[in-house]
């Protein structure tokens, strides 16, 4: 059928949502701004699917990397709301093309931008009522499963899942997936459903392009992601800007593509170009704006809160 999927009281209240995120920033003097929705480059993580347009282009999956070339063009702190595209993600919390809020505070800790965090979200669903709760990844699993997940070995993790999700094959599963599965098949379900939790401080190889950090004898990435509820909202990163380390994580990411059977895809180079110029210490998130709406609205589906979600668009 031609008509919306939402009705006009959803249509006000993303409006209203919009204009209170500008105002947000515009008291914070953070700079709003726009970089382009087509790449000629792709993103590189392994479970992150790009659109390719034609031959030289592809939808972006997040503004992230032209924005870093802002700060290091010396843009200072700035924000974006824009819509981005992730293929074959469809269901009740995921629509192909959605709409994404990113941000940089340069200056920041990733421990001052989850506050900022936090007030922006709380501005926008005043019917939490419940303080923000922060805690570690590792105490996650230390309270739920009495494991470290920093330090435990995959044969550890195994018999984790094999006991808490038996139903799970672990044959194929590798360290990362199989914390992955306990996350979000023990944990996730089970966080508190009236208030924003952050989890923060994850294990190294969930580092992305985040900062790592020595923690005794190992490493932990300096990021963050942020839930209302068991609904994840974003994440964010004390952002990485060691040029030599960012090249590596790209070329590390199109291996990882190689070997589990995904194409090779071609590296940003010119955010590697602006990493090597430079990128000011600074801290970043991006939160996903239809999700922050069903939490406005009490919808149970994204696909109530898009106009026209991707079977109609």
């Amino acid at each position: 059928m031609w008509t919306p999927n939402t009705d006009h009281k959803i249509r006000i209240k993303r409006a209203q949502m919009l204009q209170a995120i500008r105002l947000f920033f515009y008291v914070k003097e953070v700079l709003e701004v726009e970089t382009p929705a087509l790449s000629q480059a792709a993103n590189t993580d392994p479970f992150i699917d790009s659109i390719k347009c034609d031959s030289t282009r592809y939808l972006h999956t997040s503004p992230e990397y032209p924005m870093k070339r802002l700060l290091a063009a010396g843009s200072g702190d700035i924000y974006q709301i824009c819509k981005v595209w992730r293929a074959s993600e469809s269901g009740t919390k995921h629509n192909p093309e959605f709409t994404l809020l990113e941000w940089y505070r340069v200056g920041f800790s990733y421990q001052q931008l989850m506050k900022e965090v936090s007030d922006l979200l709380l501005e926008l669903t005043p019917a939490l009522e419940k303080p923000t709760k922060f805690v570690s990844y590792a105490q996650l699993f230390l309270e739920k499963f009495s494991i470290n997940p920093h330090i435990s070995c995959k044969e550890d993790l195994i018999r984790c899942v094999n006991q808490e999700i038996p139903s799970l094959d672990t044959h194929d599963l590798n360290q990362q997936a199989l914390l992955d599965a306990l996350l979000t098949h023990c944990i996730e379900p089970e966080l508190d459903p009236d208030c924003l939790t952050f989890v923060f401080d994850y294990p190294a190889s969930q580092s992305a392009l985040a900062q790592l950090r020595k923690e005794e004898s190992y490493f932990v990435a300096e990021r963050f992601e942020v839930y209302l509820g068991n609904l994840e909202l974003g994440n964010g990163y004390q952002e990485e800007t060691d040029a030599k380390r960012n090249r590596e994580i790209l070329e590390s990411e199109n291996q990882t593509r190689i070997a589990l059977g995904l194409d090779s895809l071609p590296l940003d180079q010119l955010f590697l170009e602006a990493c090597d110029s430079g990128i000011p210490i600074s801290s970043g998130v991006a939160i996903g704006l239809d999700r922050v709406l069903m939490g406005i609205t009490g919808e149970k589906s994204i696909q109530k809160v898009i106009n026209f979600p991707w079977d109609k668009a």
